[in-house]
This record gives C-alpha cells, sequence and structure tokens, in this order.
C-alpha cells in the first residue's frame, strides 16, 4: 500500500456544505459532517439561530445549546430578504456539494430558490436536503413542528414515563437529533449515489417521519397485537428483567436479554432456585411473571453494594450498570479513556463517537461562531474583491461580526 493510501485524512475532506438550518436537527447534522472534515458554511441573518439565546448557560452572549451543535463551521451573515442575499446564495452554490435548509415549506420556491424550479437544473451535482416539521404533502403537510409536539403527536410520550404517571416528554430532544442523524445518514447516501450517476437530488426529512421510526419496539408490538404501547417506567415492554432497581447504596440498571444470562443473574444473587422455576424458564415467561420475579430481585440487591455489585455483574458477562448523573458520566474514565470530552480555550464539547482506523475527526478546528464572523473570508474564497464585500456591508447586504 502506497504512503498516500495510509495518510489518515478526514473522511470528508473536500466536500461542502452551506447550511441554512437552524435551531438544532439540521446543525447537528451539519456538524456531524464538519467534525469529519467538510467544509460547513453556516449562512444566518442578522439576528443569528435563534438557539443562540436559548439559555442559561451562556458564555460569550451563545447558549449552551447553540455551541452544543454549531462547531467546525464559519458563520456568514446574509439579509436573505433582498435580492442581493438571495443572488449570494447562489454564488456559493457554485461551489457547494450540498444545501440543507429547514425553512418553513414553500420559502425556498418563495425565493425563486425552489429544487425542482430552479437548483436541479442549474446545479445538476448539487445534493439538496430539505428538514420540515411534517413535510410538504398530507393533512398536516407545511406544519410548523418542533421536537417536543413531535413527540406528542407521534405517540412517543405516551409510552414514555410511569404506568398511571401521565404522558412525558422524553428529557434529551430525541426527534431532533434523530432527523440530524437521518439527514446525515441521507447525505452520505446521496454522496456516494452521485458517484455512479454523476447526479445530485432532493432529500425530503422530517421531524414527524424520523419520530415514527425511532418508535421500536412499539411500532412493531402494535402491528402485531394490534394494542399500543403504553408507558412501563423503567422496565422494558419485551424483555425482563429490564429493569431500575435501588441497592442498599444506589440505583443500578440490568438488562437480561437470554436465557443464560438470567442462569449467571441469579447466581451472582444466590437465587439459584429461580433458574429452573418454571415460571421464569424463557424470557417471556419472565415477561408474564414480572411483578413476581422483580420482587425476588428487589428483596437479594436491597442488601448489596450498587457499584460493586454492578462490576461484579458486567466482569460476569452481564449488562448492569450504576445509574449516573451528567457529571458523573462526563467525568468518568471511560469516558476519558474514549476521548469523548474535546477542548480548545473556553470551549468544551462532546467529540464525534465515529472512530476510524486511518480518517481522523478534526477535533475542534472552529469554535462555535459568533453571528456572521467569516462573512469576509467566505466572500473572498468565493472571489468577491473587497470593495464590492464593503458596498454590501454598507447596504446591509451582509454583516460582520466585530467581536
Amino acid at each position: 500500500m502506497s504512503d498516500q493510501n495510509n495518510i489518515a485524512m478526514h473522511a470528508l475532506n473536500g466536500i461542502k456544505v452551506l447550511d441554512l438550518t437552524r435551531v438544532l436537527g439540521g446543525p447537528y447534522a451539519t456538524q456531524i459532517l464538519a467534525d469529519h472534515g467538510a467544509e460547513v458554511i453556516k449562512v444566518e441573518s442578522k439576528i443569528g439561530d435563534e438557539v443562540r439565546g436559548w439559555g442559561p448557560p451562556f458564555i460569550n452572549d451563545m447558549a449552551s445549546y447553540f455551541i452544543n451543535v454549531n462547531r467546525n463551521k464559519k458563520s456568514i451573515a446574509i439579509d436573505l430578504t433582498k435580492q442581493e442575499g438571495k443572488d449570494l446564495i447562489i454564488e456559493l452554490l457554485k461551489s457547494s456539494d450540498v444545501l440543507i435548509e429547514n425553512f418553513k415549506t414553500g420559502t425556498m420556491e418563495k425565493w425563486g430558490l425552489g429544487y425542482e424550479e430552479v437548483l436541479k437544473d442549474r446545479f445538476p451535482k448539487l445534493i439538496h436536503c430539505r428538514i420540515s416539521g411534517f413535510g410538504a404533502e398530507g393533512p398536516l403537510g407545511g406544519a410548523p413542528g418542533y421536537d417536543a409536539i413531535v413527540q406528542a403527536m407521534t405517540g412517543m410520550m405516551s409510552i414514555n414515563g410511569q404506568p398511571n404517571g401521565g404522558n412525558v416528554r422524553i428529557g434529551a430532544p430525541v426527534v431532533d437529533m434523530g432527523t440530524g442523524l437521518y439527514s446525515t445518514i441521507g447525505i452520505l447516501m446521496a454522496l456516494q449515489e452521485r458517484h455512479k450517476s454523476g447526479l445530485g437530488q432532493y432529500i425530503d426529512m422530517s421531524l414527524y417521519d424520523s419520530a415514527l421510526s425511532l418508535m421500536h419496539p412499539h411500532n412493531a408490538n402494535y402491528f402485531l397485537s394490534g394494542k399500543p404501547g403504553k408507558a412501563t417506567g423503567n422496565s422494558h415492554p419485551n424483555i425482563a428483567p429490564y429493569d431500575k432497581f435501588k441497592t442498599a447504596t444506589n440505583e443500578i440498571f440490568m438488562g437480561i436479554g437470554n436465557d443464560a444470562g438470567f442462569a449467571r443473574l441469579c447466581k451472582a444473587l444466590k437465587l439459584d432456585h429461580l433458574i429452573d422455576d418454571k415460571r421464569f424458564l424463557t424470557n417471556g415467561d419472565r415477561v408474564k411473571n414480572r411483578l413476581e420475579l422483580t420482587k425476588y430481585l428487589e428483596d437479594k440487591l436491597s442488601n448489596v453494594d450498587g457499584i460493586e455489585f454492578s462490576e461484579k455483574l458486567l466482569s460476569a458477562g452481564i449488562p448492569a450498570g450504576p445509574v449516573r448523573n451528567i457529571e458523573e458520566a462526563l467525568n468518568h474514565p471511560q469516558t476519558a479513556q474514549r476521548k469523548m470530552t474535546i477542548s480548545k480555550d473556553d470551549y468544551k464539547g462532546v467529540s464525534s463517537p465515529i472512530k476510524f482506523s486511518r480518517s481522523k475527526s478534526v477535533g475542534v478546528k472552529h469554535k462555535p461562531p459568533f453571528i456572521g464572523q467569516h462573512t469576509k473570508e467566505i466572500l473572498k474564497d468565493a472571489g468577491y474583491k473587497d470593495d464590492a464585500i464593503e458596498e454590501m456591508l454598507s447596504n446591509q447586504i451582509i454583516f460582520q461580526d466585530k467581536s
């Protein structure tokens, strides 16, 4: 193998992304791409992405919500309500591989930047990814959507929380983040297909579709049983024991997915007589008799040290672990070993979980940008002269951060 093939390049070097998204799903998708070498230009208005203000906490007038999904990008601020601003988008698209946006359905078309109407023919290699709440069609087509709203409307809240405790939003924005992940996958698929066809294409992503696709195993259970899922607290609807338990010192979580694991758990707890108990022979039996099994486990676990017992179970090949808070998780030695936190100056974040044998992530090449921090630089790279840039600044077509 040649030395050139051994060079640990970033996997997405050479890919250029024009990012017109804001809030969470789109910015998360483009940060993933940027973390692995894509050049991402974040286009903002004069007031910027609204999540810059979703705090506290803040640093440098940027909320943690913004900081967490906007590293390794350059920011250009453009007034897209003006024709000159729209013209700048066309110019920037000339060197772009990917356009991603999450404007309200119909906005790009109203601006004369619709994919079918304009971009498909003008930029035949362009991949255009649109993220919306519900897509353009159907009874909800074009409606706005936020993560929690879509959680509510797709049944996700109905299976979260304690039995008889009411519907509960999942604490992390899993719909937004999941849509961001799906969007990244779609973009990479389209880039791969372009190698064969030489053509770009349009990717239609919605929070609603993504949320439905994440509802495993509840959708599958409904298709087979005809019964809607319901909240089961920390227990699993299809597996037992798979739950949170109190010990003498702290709470732990155990997940037993097969009969051999159940036998090992029984031996560890000196409950050997349960291994051949007809009530608990198979996973189906254990799910059916979940309450009785849980009582046996709770009685034994109430007398053990949770952390020590979790380590004992892990050593025996049984998935288990203590319930930690965010601080404990981020400062755990395993987190450090896997290099899952990164920092640069006053920036701290969680690093990309994607680890290649040769290709490397970029780490923190650029801290999350101020609004329009790189406006002049981006336009100079696009071929604009200094006097043209100054004129656009004077006419408030573009904006340059002075921080």
